[in-house]
């Protein structure tokens, strides 16, 4: 097959986005051009690599097996260019982040300081699930990711860099906003609308009720922080957030973090790679920068206490 790298760039494109229209805008193209590549790609391997199911695409069989290989070339590729790159100490390029969800309340503050700092540097940023972030790391795919607790069946690198507390949150009208320390039997009362059973959080929270021998009634479940925010300000029930994903509704006075026995849970943010990565002189110092000055620039917010808020981010 005379399959050329710049189809393979594309296919994988496709196929991570599980999207035409999202490929071509990262990729800088128009749709149609990106089409026709994956099409002339299909007559040479000879078999269809995608699969249309009403507006959504699939991977057929086939597909899925060209998937696995092209993303190995294309990290061979890159693997050249930080060779490379090292080589001449060249402290820019393309940086591959991959965060979960809850981190895009900090992680462009990081990134925009970082650029600042590193001009001419380019970021390809991706925001996922945990399951999502865990399948990426078994791949091999980012330079690097932020995350909760790093996954133990992996030969990762992982460093702890900055701490996230997870608390509880109640409309501002609620009767517990308004008491003094509430107590974890007060809770097991209340309804409680939590993320899905696998997200770090949830397990965070499971674990501290478990290891008291408590069990919160989990009325509802949301794979999103977002949403879980909405329906404790529509009086649903309470929430338990990282308190990173608050600064708005703090400063709104839309939410209240309730003062609860044993709360904050303290969890950290690790900045993770795979063990054997060969990191490029960007990613270097991307991970240095967050090792070293994240907290400073991703501060908590905090709750309005006066007519003017305090700003969360703070600039070295």
């Amino acid at each position: 097959m005379n399959v050329t790298f710049r189809q393979l760039r594309l296919f994988e494109a496709v196929a991570r986005n599980s999207s035409f229209t999202r490929a071509a805008e990262e990729m800088f193209l128009t749709q149609p051009a990106v089409s026709t590549q994956i099409k002339q790609l299909e007559d040479m391997v000879g078999m269809p690599l995608f699969e249309q199911m009403g507006k959504k695409i699939f991977l057929t069989e086939a597909g899925k097996e060209v998937y696995a290989f092209s993303r190995s070339i294309i990290q061979q590729f890159r693997d050249i260019e930080s060779v490379v790159d090292e080589m001449k100490g060249v402290r820019r390029g393309m940086l591959a982040l991959t965060v979960t969800s809850t981190c895009k309340y900090f992680a462009p503050y990081l990134l925009a300081e970082f650029v600042k700092r590193h001009p001419g540097t380019q970021v390809h940023l991706e925001v996922v699930n945990r399951e999502e972030i865990v399948q990426q790391l078994q791949d091999n795919v980012p330079d690097m990711v932020i995350m909760g607790r790093p996954p133990e069946d992996i030969d990762l690198k992982s460093q702890s860099f900055m701490q996230n507390p997870l608390v509880i949150i109640a409309a501002s009208d609620h009767p517990l906003a308004k008491a003094g320390l509430v107590s974890l039997e007060q809770l097991v009362e209340e309804n409680f609308i939590l993320r899905e059973k696998g997200s770090g959080t949830r397990d965070a929270v499971e674990s501290f009720f478990e290891e008291r021998n408590l069990k919160l009634n989990a009325s509802m479940e949301m794979s999103r922080n977002e949403a879980i925010k909405h329906a404790v300000m529509a009086g649903l029930g309470l929430g338990i957030v990282s308190m990173h994903t608050l600064e708005f509704e703090l400063a709104l006075n839309r939410v209240a973090i309730l003062n609860v026995e044993g709360f904050p849970i303290m969890k950290e943010w690790y900045l993770v790679h795979r063990h054997t990565k060969r990191l490029s002189p960007i990613a270097h110092a991307f991970h240095d920068f967050v090792l070293q000055e994240a907290d400073q620039i991703a501060s908590l917010p905090q709750p309005k206490t006066a007519k003017r808020s305090k700003r969360r981010v703070t600039r070295s």
